[in-house]
């Protein structure tokens, strides 16, 4: 198997002007053109949490986007975790 197509998990936390800024709106957008499944929410910190779950080479595609984020966005930090893929989504979601 292509190493790209295998299915991972990764865990993510953004800090920086990260909310406010339609950062979960956009990633949804992506999210869903990549294919990506998980969800994306704001934390009482300020910054985003998100979860993604699919084909490795969608997930690092996401995962550079997140770098930027949308036009209002300044990512100051990314910290990512892998973890075991669970396959438990269905759909990429915005969660409250």
């Amino acid at each position: 198997m292509n190493a790209g197509n295998e299915k991972v998990r990764a865990h993510i936390i953004l800090a920086g002007r990260v909310q406010g800024v339609a950062f979960r709106y956009y990633a949804r957008e992506v999210a869903y053109r990549l294919g990506v499944k998980g969800w994306i929410k704001n934390l009482v910190s300020g910054e985003v949490e998100i979860v993604l779950e699919g084909k490795r080479k969608e997930v690092e595609k996401m995962i550079e986007w997140c770098r930027e984020g949308p036009p209002l966005a300044m990512v100051e930090s990314i910290e990512i975790n892998w973890l075991p893929y669970s396959g438990e989504f269905n759909q990429f979601q915005i969660k409250a």
